[in-house]
């Protein structure tokens, strides 16, 4: 009888694999494509996001930027769409739409009435297949993506000196290549480059569907299964694998010079771990460790010493984001007070880390960062895009559904201790990179 039974059940479930954790319930297709749905039934709107496990660190070698690139090409033609037409029509149903480009990811999304779902889906299954791609949309949009790097990048100084720290940072992985591409590689991207890597990565079994608001599992799992479900995977699409960082054993130290820099200032980068699936807890001390050093300039470490005991700092903070499929950076950064020089500035800093590795952090500073972190995850959940963008990049950056969900409870059991290892194994300067971003001739590094 418990065969039968166990047949019977087997045999009402849906031919896709589902599991349900709380108000997330998961999904896969057959051709291998992941479904996340998010209940959320406050409004009669929905999010809804397709992901590609692809972006800038998974471009072959001299073709920097034609993840980003392609991510505007998608807007283009299909075999039922005129060029823009996309965008057009949800605009015309209400909506909004939208896609981004990360190291680790693609990602276009639409937020509209729950009820034009079925449309959304529709249209995106027919761009991740039957994309139709001219000489004339290179031409046209490479132009559009060197014009972006001109605007957010070229014209920039803070920008052109965060290229060249990563860079520096970064001695093999593609982390140290910019997202929107070097210019020169930019300059030369081809149809050839652009149907490649759509060939190969825009396949269903590479690609996580996210749906978020006022719509039923079961529902998103019918239409899923009729719009993406008839596109074949990609039977070649390789392993994710990545070129690893080799061991960093000596500190890096650059100096970049612009006309346009009116104000001085130091960064300084440390190679640190991230998030693992199974495996968060030294990424929740990280965070806790870069909210202690610069998180508020009234209570972090490096504000208070620098910018109200010493007064030789505007400003100071630190950060860290451990959401990466590979190593991530913590770092610090200052903006010394008229009339300091950087190197004082920094061996102000440097004066701060060795203290905060004697004595370790105030208990009072870190009740006050658990209280502000439950916060913060708590006021997340009100925001369903959000939300929805959460489980996306988590997803495609290795973590689980189980990850996300258990993250808030990993952050609120950091204790000093956790902190002080954490600190130790990463503020590590042989794994560090200090850069000096200032105008010509106003300060020499030091030797």
């Amino acid at each position: 009888m418990r065969r039968i039974l166990l047949t019977l059940a087997l045999l009402a479930a849906p031919l896709a694999t589902r599991a349900q954790t709380d108000d997330v319930t998961t999904y896969r297709l057959d051709n291998g494509m992941d479904v996340v749905v998010i209940e959320d039934h406050r409004a009669p709107v929905v999010t809804h996001m397709v992901w590609y496990r692809a972006g800038s660190a998974d471009e072959p070698v001299g073709a920097s930027g034609v993840a980003h690139f392609l991510e505007h090409l998608l807007f283009k033609a299909t075999d039922t769409l005129e060029s823009g037409e996309f965008s057009r029509i949800v605009a015309e149903n209400g909506g909004s739409d939208n896609a981004f480009t990360s190291y680790d990811y693609t990602a276009y999304h639409q937020r509209i009435a729950a009820d034009r779902l079925e449309l959304m889906m529709e249209m995106e299954a027919d761009r991740m297949n039957n994309l139709r791609l001219t000489p004339e949309d290179i031409v046209t949009e490479r132009g559009v993506v060197l014009e972006e790097r001109n605007q957010r990048t070229e014209s920039s100084p803070g920008a052109l000196a965060q290229e060249q720290l990563r860079a520096a940072q970064y001695l093999n992985h593609r982390y140290g290549v910019p997202i929107i591409g070097w210019k020169h590689e930019m300059e030369e991207l081809s149809l050839e480059d652009a149907l490649s890597f759509y060939d190969l990565y825009y396949s269903p079994n590479n690609a996580i569907l996210v749906v978020a608001g006022d719509v039923e599992p079961d529902e998103v799992l019918a239409l899923a299964e009729e719009h993406y479900e008839p596109i074949p995977a990609e039977p070649d699409l390789p392993e994710r694998l990545r070129s690893e960082e080799p061991p960093q054993t000596a500190a890096r130290r650059l100096t970049y010079e612009d006309p346009r820099v009116s104000q001085p200032y130091l960064v300084r980068t440390y190679l640190a771990p991230e998030r693992d699936a199974g495996a968060q807890q030294k990424a929740a001390a990280l965070v806790y460790l870069a909210e202690l050093l610069g998180g508020s300039p009234f209570t972090s470490e490096l504000g208070t010493a620098l910018q109200f005991d010493t007064q030789t700092a505007v400003y100071t903070g630190a950060g860290y984001d451990g959401l990466s499929l590979d190593d991530t950076l913590l770092s610090i950064s200052v903006v010394p007070t008229e009339g300091t020089g950087l190197a004082e500035a920094e061996a102000a800093v440097d004066a701060v880390l060795e203290e905060f590795l004697a004595e370790g952090p105030d208990p009072e500073a870190m009740e006050r960062i658990r209280t502000a972190l439950n916060a913060s995850e708590i006021y997340a959940r009100d925001n369903v895009s959000s939300l929805a963008r959460r489980y996306g990049a988590a997803l495609t950056s290795g973590l689980t559904v189980e990850d996300v969900q258990a993250w808030p409870g990993i952050l609120q059991a950091v204790t000093a201790e956790d902190v002080m290892a954490a600190a130790a194994e990463v503020l590590d300067e042989r794994r560090s990179v200090t850069a000096w971003v200032t105008a010509p001739e106003t300060e020499e590094l030091s030797q």
